[in-house]
């Protein structure tokens, strides 16, 4: 049975070794390579790379978002009043029960 292409020792060995060095401490991976300067002209080149790679949502989508949003904070308020006004009469209750009343 033939081996595939980087089954063999020597190639485990060397896949082990470069874990081991990306597994290392951070500190030492940073001493070992110093990060290069970079212009503004060239962050600037990286910062549209990046923008252009930036997927962004359809208006249909951020509308339905919204809705789905307000919905949400409807029924929180809702839930969070009923609750409040529920304990607050359960300790008013409580209170005219106590003093007798």
């Amino acid at each position: 049975m033939a081996r595939k292409p980087g089954q063999t020792p020597q190639a485990m060995r060397n896949r082990a070794a470069k874990t081991a060095t990306a597994m290392s401490s951070p500190s030492a991976v940073a001493q070992a390579a110093p990060k290069k300067r970079t212009s503004i002209s060239q962050f600037a080149k990286e910062v549209r790379v990046e923008a252009r790679r930036i997927t962004w949502t359809s208006r249909r989508e951020t509308w339905i978002t919204s809705v789905m949003v307000a919905i949400m904070v409807v029924l929180a308020s809702l839930f969070f009043f009923l609750t409040d006004a529920s304990i607050s009469w359960a300790i008013t209750q409580v209170l005219k029960l106590a003093s007798g009343g």
